[in-house]
């Protein structure tokens, strides 16, 4: 596949236009004083299906030619990903089907289901979820779209960091870096794309959960590695072996790095956006914020924009952040 272009997140912004949610920017003294820098909050559990998956999966099911659409789609998720193909391809008349670890969240798979998709469960250890979804596709002659690694999905990942760099200059600001959760690298991808044309001085920085730090250590060897799938399951969201290839062929020139946070430091992270910005967020959309508040990210004395990306959480997994 060809690598997507800064042009394509700006083709991607027109043609999501008036369908998915421009998320506001958001501010909060509290979060100034914590870092010691500006902070501009990107609140994507605000987006439609509570994660800001939509936007590409919006954009790759609006690419598809019209035979495509009749055959169906296919893909694997956790969850956020697979809400968002399934309200995605409801709203064009388009069946979808996803795949999904029999452990995935009750209340992103109650999701999915509610938008109309077929669900089929697979057992998250010991089943390739690429193989999986390509032979499911493969029976029905349908289309694989895939959570990252795709041109049009990382095109409409990379829209919120257009909206927020437009919303940092309205306000006066340059943004001096953003952190973004990383999991398998599509969203981070995206808006790396978006800030080499939008916000050329812009560090990108990848925040992944301990255990699950593909990323930081792909950049660092310069070469793709895999996580061992040992480390906690809390941030399921973000939980990618290993980081995709065309995601890490766009990430890896343009990033300034990566960093991993524990659960606590997730943890105080859900708990404070709660408290201080009213925002619910699970724990794989915290990482960024987890990073920024446990000085991991350089913010003292710059502006820094920081991705909320999800806010899908178990009721019992929330309850744990505001009792941490």
């Amino acid at each position: 596949m060809t690598l997507p272009a800064h042009a394509d997140v700006l083709a991607a912004a027109e043609r999501l236009r008036g369908r998915v949610v421009r998320t506001p920017m958001l501010r909060h003294p509290l979060l100034d004083a914590l870092t010691g820098g500006a902070v501009l909050v990107k609140p994507e559990p605000l987006q439609r299906t509570g994660s800001f998956k939509f936007r590409g999966a919006t954009n790759a099911v609006l690419k598809l030619s019209p035979a495509q659409r009749a055959a169906g789609v296919v893909t694997h998720s956790s969850g956020n990903h697979g809400q968002a193909v399934a309200c995605a391809a409801a709203a064009e008349g388009v069946k979808a089907l996803i795949a999904m670890p029999q452990d995935a969240p009750g209340i992103k798979v109650e999701s999915t289901r509610r938008w109309g998709a077929e669900i089929t469960f697979f057992d998250r250890a010991s089943t390739d979820r690429e193989a999986l979804a390509q032979r499911l596709a493969e029976e029905r002659g349908a289309s694989v779209l895939p959570p990252f690694d795709h041109p049009d999905v990382i095109a409409g990942q990379g829209t919120l960091a257009l909206e927020l760099a437009e919303d940092a200059r309205a306000a006066g600001l340059t943004l001096d870096a953003l952190a973004v959760c990383t999991g398998g690298g599509g969203l981070i991808a995206g808006c790396a794309l978006a800030m080499e044309g939008a916000s050329p001085g812009t560090e990108v920085w990848a925040a992944e959960p301990e255990g699950w730090d593909d990323t930081a250590r792909s950049l660092a060897a310069g070469e793709r590695l895999a996580n061992d799938g040992k480390g906690a399951l809390l941030c399921d969201a973000l939980l990618s072996m290993r980081p995709g290839a065309l995601t890490f062929a766009v990430n890896q020139p343009r990033l300034a790095g990566g960093v991993a946070v524990t659960e606590a430091e997730v943890f105080r992270a859900m708990r404070l956006a709660f408290e201080a910005l009213k925002i619910v967020v699970e724990p794989g959309g915290a990482v960024a914020l987890a990073a920024l508040l446990a000085g991991k990210i350089p913010a003292r004395g710059r502006t820094v924009g920081v991705v909320l990306s999800g806010g899908n959480v178990d009721p019992a997994v929330f309850a744990r952040a505001l009792a941490a």
